[in-house]
């Protein structure tokens, strides 16, 4: 090969390369969402359309912002001002819709039924994601984050923890009573706290 061919080589290449490149991009961030998109809506699952690059990220902190900035009054329906898209979304697309991240789509279930199958997963239909970095120093090796024997041990521990009688128990070491009402600043949650393990329990 002569000298004079080398950069006619070194330029074919990077077109190439280039080429492939733009591909790639072009079906990560436009096909592969826009497809999904559209597979979710035939099956009825409605949602915020998808933005290329970003998601719905943008929105979202539109509406959080705008949220923030609204007057608060004193009520205990703290939602809408919390997560103030999960609360427009539901309005608009019901209990179940998709909500973009990036790139990566994110199915939103809000119907308790089918929360609570996919929290018991017997057939392990449902794969939970996998924690890293500084989500996992945040929330550690709890139930939220194990699979397996761990899970089950974890889980019965939580179960004799916080069951009605065991936080009675509790309750009592701390000198919270039935008929003996808590004195203090912590009085109208304590005493609150007991009358609805009362009802729970009987």
């Amino acid at each position: 090969m002569s000298i004079t061919g080398l950069p006619a080589v070194f330029i074919v290449s990077s077109f190439v390369f280039l080429f492939l490149l733009i591909i790639k991009i072009f079906h990560s961030q436009w096909w592969t969402p826009t497809r999904l998109q559209k597979r979710m809506g035939l099956q009825g699952i409605k949602g915020p359309s998808y933005r290329l690059v970003h998601g719905n990220a943008k929105e979202i902190l539109n509406m959080k912002k705008e949220a923030m900035s609204r007057s608060k009054g004193l009520s205990h329906d703290i939602f809408p001002a919390l997560q103030p898209q999960y609360h427009s979304w539901f309005k608009t697309y019901g209990k179940i819709f998709l909500q973009w991240v990036g790139t990566e789509a994110q199915l939103v279930v809000m119907e308790p039924e089918l929360c609570k199958e996919i929290l018991i997963n017997k057939d392990k239909v449902y794969l939970q994601v996998k924690m890293h970095g500084f989500g996992k120093k945040l929330l550690g090796n709890g139930i939220g984050n194990s699979e397996g024997e761990r899970w089950v041990k974890l889980r019965k521990l939580a179960n004799h923890a916080l069951h009605g009688e065991t936080l009675k128990v509790s309750f009592s070491t701390y000198g919270i009573h039935e008929n003996r009402p808590v004195n203090g600043p912590d009085s109208w949650f304590l005493n609150g706290l007991d009358r609805k393990l009362d009802s729970f329990i009987c």
